[in-house]
Order: structure tokens, then C-alpha cells, then sequence
């Protein structure tokens, strides 16, 4: 028998020991309920604190990344004005630059232009004027050269018998040499080697005075015992003597010939046939010192034209490099801007970059907030039902605990029927 004593009035009660184990038992599943509860709320209010400090500091954390991104995107947005805006200025200027130089250039040649154009017509007048001079003189010396001509006549009628059998070429060349240490020191007089064309003569003359060339002559030799049975003619020649005087560079051009020996216009004398092939004549071989000697003096009268004209050429090639160099400044320029212009593009694709990779941070950090969320929503539905679930060691302990462990069903209020 037990004895129980009541707290509020003292009297004693004797209960046998099934009733006395019955009323502890009792205040056993009482207390251990009220301890499981008490748990409960503990472990909840510990995960709550928990889930809300990782929520705190996430978001703090969250809110900082943020911020440093707002900033970061703030000074990379000013960076890039700052660069778009430098770049602007640096091709405005180049821009101001380069038509600054232009208009200059184009200003200084056009001044340039304007002075040869005035020096062009003051030398021409000059020239005319000395050309007329020099004509009139010609034309004395060539009728003082009549009577010669007439002596040099007899003179070939005695001396082509011998002529013929002689190598023409041979004869001209030795003529000329017998002279050249007296009359001929500045001279060139030699054999024309250069046939690049196909073609090329016998003899080329220059003449020099200063440094300057003043006259120059193509030679061509033909002799009547050098050709075969078909008798050639003298302009048969004409076409290619003129070829090769204006391949070589030079100003006349003379046909030493002894060919249509029966025609008398070629035996007069020098024949001029100016009016087929510029500046050509036909002469027979007494004639080829008095022509030489001819051109050369005309050439001679000229030599202070011939200066000029030299300088005038200069000139023109002096105009001509300085287009040259204006023409590569324009390309220098342009390439200079292009590359200029491709490292702006390439500046702007680095800042797009950025700001891509930027977007991608954002993205991902909302993604992880979103994820928190989840998280947070996956503890508020945390039971004991789901943490005991599929654990049947656990399900027999809080059903021995007195404790509930099927899922509650949520009550319908009447307003929501």
C-alpha cells in the first residue's frame, strides 16, 4: 500500500501500488509531453534563429555584391563616356588636322602652279621670239651652204665609185674620228648596241655644252652593195628610223644613204622630210660631217632655250614629287585614322563585354537568392512527420513519447466553405 498526501488540505490517502503506479505514470507522460513540447519549440526557435541569421547575412552579403556591382558598373559607364569622349576629341582633331593640311598643301601648290604657268608663257614668248632668230639664221646658213653644197656635188660624183666598195658604216665612223679630237671633244658618237625592241640604228651623236645636252642624232647607214637584187628605196627606211630615234631619246634623225643612186633628189644634197617624219632628212655620205656640223650649230644658237627648258623640266619633276608626297601623306593619314578607328571599335567591344559579364554576375546572384527563398520555404514546412518519415526507429520512440507524428490536416474555417 502507498500513502499520498494531498498538497491543499494535507489529508492522506492509501492507494494500493496499481492505482499509485497509475497516477505516476500519468505525470511521467505529462512532464515527458511537456519536455518533447518544450524541445520542439526550442529546436524550432534555434532553426528559426538560424535560417533567419543566414538569411540576414546573405542578404547583406547580397546587398553588398550589389552594391559593389552598381559602383563597378557606375565607374565602368563613366570610363567608357571618358574613352567614347577622348576618342571623339582625337578624331575631331585629326579630322581639323588633316583638312588644315590639305587646304594648305592644296593652297601652296596652287601657287606653285600659278608661278610655273606665268614663268611657262614668259618662256614662251622668249622662245618664240628666239626660235624666229634662230629660223632667219638657218636660213642664211643654209643658202651660204648652197654653193658648198654645189662643190660637195662634183665632189661625190668623183668619189662614189670609190665610196661603194668601201663599208659605209666603216667610212662615217672614220670620217668623224679624223675630226673628233678638234671639233668633237664633248661629244658621243658611238655604235647603237641596245636592240631591246627588235630594233635599233647604226650610230647615235649628243652633243654636250655644261653638262646639258643640246642636240642628239640617229644615225641609219644604208649602202646600195649591202642590199640584195630588189632595189629598196629610201623611205622603205623612214618608219623604223623614226622608231628607233624616239625609243633612244634622240632629236634628229638622218639616213646616210646610198641607195636610188639614179634619183636626183637625194643627190642635190641634204633632203629634208620633216613633212613625213619630224626633224628627218637623207643624206648622202660627203654630207654626214657638214650635216653634224649643221645641227650642232643650230643646236649651238638654241643652247640658252634649251637651259631653260631644262630647268622647266626640273621644275615640273619638283611639281611632280610633291604630288608624289601629298598623295603619300593622304594614304599615311588615312591609314593612320583606320587604325584609329579600329581600336575605338575594339575599345567599344571590351566595354560591351564588361557590361555582358556584368548581367551574367546579376543573373546568377538572383538565381541565388531565389534559391535561399526555396531553402527558406522548405524549413517552414519542416515536421515532424517529414523529419521521421520513412525512419520507423523514430516513429516508435515519439509514439512510446505520447507524441503525434501523422500530418495534421488543416482546418477548414466555416467562412472558407
Amino acid at each position: 500500500m502507498e500513502k499520498i498526501i494531498c498538497p491543499h488540505c494535507g489529508e492522506v490517502f492509501t492507494i494500493d501500488e496499481s492505482g499509485y503506479a497509475a497516477i505516476v505514470s500519468q505525470i511521467k507522460d505529462k512532464e515527458f509531453n511537456k519536455a518533447i513540447s518544450a524541445k520542439e519549440e526550442d529546436l524550432k526557435q534555434r532553426q528559426q534563429d538560424k535560417i533567419d541569421k543566414a538569411l540576414f547575412e546573405s542578404r547583406t552579403s547580397y546587398e553588398k555584391e550589389i552594391n559593389d556591382l552598381k559602383t563597378l558598373l557606375a565607374e565602368t559607364q563613366h570610363e567608357k563616356e571618358s574613352i567614347v569622349k577622348d576618342l571623339s576629341n582625337e578624331i575631331d582633331k585629326l579630322k581639323i588636322e588633316k583638312d588644315s593640311a590639305i587646304k594648305e598643301a592644296v593652297r601652296d601648290k596652287e601657287s606653285e602652279i600659278k608661278d610655273l604657268k606665268r614663268d611657262i608663257e614668259e618662256n614662251k614668248t622668249q622662245n618664240e621670239l628666239k626660235m624666229k632668230n634662230i629660223e632667219e639664221a638657218y636660213a642664211i646658213q643654209l643658202k651660204n651652204k648652197d654653193e658648198e653644197i654645189e662643190r660637195v656635188k662634183e665632189y661625190k660624183l668623183k668619189q662614189s665609185t670609190k665610196m661603194v666598195g668601201e663599208n659605209l658604216e666603216r667610212f662615217c665612223e672614220n670620217e668623224f674620228n679624223k675630226l673628233r679630237a678638234t671639233g668633237f671633244q664633248n661629244a658621243y658618237f658611238e655604235k647603237d648596241n641596245d636592240a631591246k625592241s627588235g630594233s635599233k640604228g647604226d650610230f647615235i651623236f649628243r652633243d654636250y655644252f655644261e653638262d646639258v645636252e643640246y642636240i642628239s642624232i640617229m644615225f641609219e647607214m644604208k649602202n646600195e652593195n649591202d642590199e640584195t637584187k630588189t632595189k629598196h628605196k629610201n623611205e622603205h627606211f623612214f618608219a623604223e628610223l623614226d622608231k628607233d630615234r624616239n625609243e633612244k631619246g634622240c632629236e634628229y634623225a638622218v639616213l646616210v644613204s646610198m641607195l636610188e643612186s639614179d634619183n636626183e633628189l637625194y643627190n642635190t644634197g641634204i633632203v629634208d622630210v620633216s613633212y613625213k617624219y619630224e626633224k628627218m632628212y637623207v643624206i648622202r655620205p660627203q654630207f654626214f660631217i657638214p650635216m653634224i656640223t649643221l645641227l650642232r650649230n643650230a643646236a649651238m644658237n638654241n643652247m640658252h632655250a634649251k637651259k631653260e627648258l631644262a630647268i622647266m623640266q626640273r621644275k615640273n619633276i619638283d611639281v611632280t614629287t610633291f604630288e608624289d608626297q601629298l598623295n603619300k601623306f593622304k594614304t599615311d593619314f588615312g591609314r593612320n585614322y583606320r587604325l584609329a578607328n579600329e581600336r575605338f571599335e575594339d575599345a567599344i567591344k571590351e566595354i560591351d563585354n564588361t557590361i555582358e559579364n556584368l548581367k551574367k554576375v546579376k543573373e546568377a546572384l538572383r538565381l541565388s537568392d531565389k534559391n535561399l527563398r526555396i531553402a527558406n520555404d522548405n524549413l517552414d514546412g519542416l515536421t515532424v512527420h517529414k523529419l521521421t518519415k520513412d525512419n520507423p526507429t523514430m516513429q516508435q520512440m515519439f509514439e512510446e513519447a505520447g507524441v503525434d507524428t501523422k500530418p495534421k490536416r488543416k482546418r477548414i474555417k466555416k467562412e472558407d466553405k
